[in-house]
């Protein structure tokens, strides 16, 4: 017990004192004080302010948890409070809408004006296509924590003499105090950045916002702890190194200790967390290995500042635990979807065995589309599914967002996926469907085994009132995000002066046979639901129209790249890519009453472009004012690239 003592006296700087006449003092997080202080004026209250400002580490530790958790309270209450319902279904009335509330009217231009000045996306060099509604959220953070990183530190330098040496002087200061605040802020955020990265998030069914949402977030916050663990490094370097003496006696001494060398270890495995987690090297090494490596090296990390100051694991064992149980439940939710009756009449895991069927692209990757039914409970239109290709590789899954609508038939729910095969994963799953087919003569399709987990994200259509206009934007695979709210409209009673439509951006005319099938569902409501259909082909020359005497040239909407073609009751393929800076604007100005939701998916320029579209089109004044055509919303899911 002595020698442990000792230990931790050494951790803090203790030169000489005879301990077995003195009283030690706990403090939590730290290592124990010796009562009365037996060194010179100058040591001991340098010590008082080490243990005082540990004290207010402590506590602001403890105010930041304090408001984080009261953030996310006061959030989850208001939203219960002010969720909007779904309306009852529309009964084909021609009633003249109802006054808004002035309450309802505050909180709409309320949003408007926030969409209006923080969605469009800034300072992209740096936080890459993140909204500036992100970046106040991430200053602000930070500015917080660096009020609690400054506060509450003596800043004063102390000129101590050395035992046992003549004309030998230390010096000891605030750095010291500052440097084991900076430490204690990075322990206690650690169990908060794993509530950013889990899939299965609390944070989501507190906020409602979709745990991928946190991403950007949780990669800011790594890297506000790694700049923390290594001004905490440096800081403490320099005390140990350059200001006590003498050296280099002290500096060998304190390397040499194995809280020390468990430090190296946790800094070197957060500068390799950091530099893996750079856009560059993800790109560089590849996706699956980064989220491989990153999982590895945080639980080690987590492991090695554990061995580096033990008495601050009240902020380790949270983060391992939010971890495993995060793991646990995906484990359980996969296992409760596949868990059910096996050939031969009894229980167990089974796999779904979804039908196949590839279009080949050898220029820009073969695109595969998944169809099976399975036995659940139906999902929210716009969630998604991680999918395992168990053929492929059994430690591997990825999101997909179903194109189906979640309708459930006979106790099964049809699931509908399509995929683009670049590389890794999807291309290996692509190179087998196309293996089988080359062995089996006359058939289109396979089937392939999968495990779903899931399902993920937001509910799209829960605000969709009849009164809301719905404008959907599309590039390539990015269809799939869009079709279940418009195959979901579809079946919703028609409205009146409701706009609906779909714009979608393809290479070539014959990706239309992705969703063959649902733009057949989605051709037979045009006229009932005013559902119009742009396609825009942006690599073949010729132009198109599937019924061209249904079609009307609209000359006031000839604007951008691209004409738009607006169809009665079929769509239209045109030429050249979609101008979004024309066709949201348009779409918009052409609405006749209630607001606009704009829900978009595919390449990351468009989606850069449409953020900042819808931006310019909504204005909190006129909304008070009750000119609801300037509450646009946008839901967008830039997960995917086409």
């Amino acid at each position: 017990m002595k020698d442990r003592l000792i230990n931790l006296f050494a951790r803090v700087g203790y030169q000489s004192q005879d301990i077995s006449q003195s009283t030690t003092v706990p403090y939590w997080g730290y290592a124990v004080r010796v009562v009365p202080c037996a060194n010179d004026a100058g040591t001991c209250e340098y010590f008082e302010a080490v243990y005082g400002g540990h004290e207010r580490s402590m506590l602001y530790s403890g105010i930041l948890w304090a408001t984080i958790g009261g953030i996310l309270l006061i959030w989850a209450i208001l939203r219960h409070a002010y969720a909007t319902p779904l309306a009852a279904a529309h009964t084909g009335s021609e009633k003249a809408p109802k006054a808004r509330s002035t309450g309802f009217r505050i909180r709409r231009a309320i949003g408007a004006a926030t969409r209006q000045y923080l969605l469009p996306q800034s300072l992209r060099s740096i936080f890459g296509r993140t909204t500036r509604l992100q970046i106040l959220v991430l200053v602000i953070f930070t500015g917080y924590l660096t009020i609690w990183s400054f506060v509450g530190i003596t800043y004063k330098a102390w000129r101590t003499p050395v035992k046992g040496y003549d004309n030998l002087y230390q010096t000891r200061s605030g750095l010291g105090p500052w440097s084991d605040r900076v430490g204690v802020i990075a322990y206690a955020l650690t169990p908060f950045s794993v509530m950013l990265a889990s899939r299965e998030s609390i944070l989501s069914q507190l906020t409602g916002i979709p745990y991928q949402n946190f991403n950007f977030l949780h990669r800011w916050l790594g890297y506000i702890i790694f700049v923390q663990s290594l001004l905490h490094t440096i800081g403490w370097t320099l005390i140990e190194a350059v200001y006590y003496q003498p050296q280099p006696q002290v500096a060998n001494k304190w390397i040499a200790q194995l809280y020390m060398i468990w430090g190296c270890v946790a800094m070197i495995l957060l500068l390799l967390l950091f530099v893996l987690s750079t856009p560059w090297a993800i790109r560089l090494t590849g996706y699956e290995f980064f989220r491989k490596s990153h999982y590895v090296l945080a639980m080690v990390y987590i492991g090695a500042c554990w061995g580096h100051w033990e008495p601050l694991k009240a902020f380790l064992v949270p983060g391992l635990a939010l971890w495993f149980v995060d793991r646990l439940i995906r484990a359980i939710r996969s296992g409760l979807i596949h868990y059910q009756f096996l050939p031969d009449g009894s229980m167990g895991f089974k796999t779904a065995d979804a039908v196949a069927t590839l279009f080949p692209d050898s220029e820009n990757g073969d695109i595969v589309r998944l169809d099976y039914r399975h036995p659940q409970s139906p999902w929210n239109p716009g969630q998604h599914f991680y999918l395992c290709f168990t053929q492929a590789s059994i430690w591997q899954s990825h999101p997909f967002t179903p194109l189906s609508l979640p309708v459930e038939k006979d106790g099964t729910v049809l699931h509908s996926y399509i995929f683009r095969a670049k590389k890794g994963e999807t291309r290996k799953v692509a190179k087998q469907v196309a293996s089988k087919l080359s062995t089996t003569e006359g058939n289109t399709a396979v089937t392939t085994p999968v495990v779903m987990q899931g399902p993920y994200g937001e509910n799209l259509v829960s605000d969709l009132t009849p009164d809301v206009n719905v404008l959907c934007v599309a590039g390539g695979t990015g269809i799939t995000y869009v079709l279940p709210v418009l195959l979901w409209l579809q079946r919703q009673a028609p409205s009146a002066d409701r706009k609906i439509s779909l714009v979608w951006a393809v290479r070539h005319h014959k990706d239309v046979e992705w969703v063959k099938p649902e733009l057949e569902q989605l051709r037979s409501a045009a006229s009932t639901h005013g559902l119009t259909i742009s396609i825009f082909v942006t690599q073949d020359q010729e132009t198109t129209s599937s019924q061209a005497s249904d079609s009307e040239h609209s000359a006031n909407e000839e604007k951008g790249s691209a004409t738009r073609i607006r169809a009665s009751r079929t769509d239209t393929h045109t030429s050249g890519r979609p101008d979004v800076g024309a066709v949201v604007p348009a779409f918009v100005n052409d609405v006749v009453r209630g607001r606009t939701v704009v829900v978009a998916s595919g390449p990351g320029s468009m989606l850069s472009n449409i953020h900042t579209e819808v931006a310019k089109l909504n204005s909190g004044g006129k909304v008070y004012r009750g000119d609801e055509r300037f509450d646009v919303e946008l839901k967008c899911d830039d997960r995917l690239e086409w």
